[in-house]
């Protein structure tokens, strides 16, 4: 089952926590899972210059608080707090909130980008689309991972890898990697790169090794 399942929805509630945290009525479930899916998607764009790793959301009955781990912050913040003023400006009128105390946004420190697998992955694919030689990227991407700490890290690619006419799947991986046992903290992410000949679809598994929520 672990082979098979997301990593992280599989150890949810052990080493992995709910990157949304409110509870509903039923009426207003739709609203608030169709306002999180919005929030990421625009800040998962805008913020990529920032190295956005992902977004947090707790809601409660009359406030909304968005949790950004980004590995770059002085990016997001700005001169003086600047950048943070405009991304909630731009998020009080996307959202269509009036009162600008509702919203709280709070930027979190990526304090080590290697042993983020969205980061990671996101690397990867910013390499293939400039065609840089897969395993060239693998491998150095594998390295870097694994000098940063990691007990273990799986990289796959799947598609046409390197502008073939057939698509095939290649991998690499160092370390552990036992998706099966729970206390250990497995980071996961999947990104596609399009690159000129097609999407290639990148998967990154990183083992953290044991830890807690």
């Amino acid at each position: 089952m672990g082979q098979k399942i997301n990593p992280i929805g599989f150890r949810l509630g052990t080493t992995a926590t709910w990157q949304s945290r409110w509870f509903a009525d039923p009426k207003k479930y739709r609203l608030n899972l169709l306002g999180d899916i919005k929030v990421r998607e625009i800040l998962m764009k805008k913020l990529r210059p920032a190295g956005i790793s992902r977004v947090e959301i707790e809601r409660a009955s009359n406030k909304l608080k968005i949790l950004i781990f980004v590995s770059r912050p002085g990016v997001m913040i700005g001169r003086g707090g600047v950048g943070l003023l405009e991304l909630k400006k731009f998020l009080l009128k996307e959202l269509k909130i009036k009162d600008e105390n509702t919203l709280e946004i709070a930027p979190m420190d990526v304090k080590a980008p290697d042993l983020s697998a969205y980061l990671v992955a996101q690397g990867i694919v910013d390499q293939l689309i400039r065609r840089f030689p897969a395993q060239r990227v693998m491998n150095q991407t594998v390295e870097r991972v694994m000098r940063a700490g990691a007990k273990g890290v799986r990289v796959v690619l799947s598609g046409r890898i390197g502008g073939a006419e057939i698509a095939r799947r290649e991998w690499k991986a160092q370390g552990t990697m036992p998706l099966h046992t729970l206390r250990l903290n497995i980071d996961y992410a999947g990104v596609p790169a399009l690159t000129k000949s097609g999407y290639v679809g990148v998967k990154v598994w990183i083992n953290k090794g044991e830890g807690e929520i």
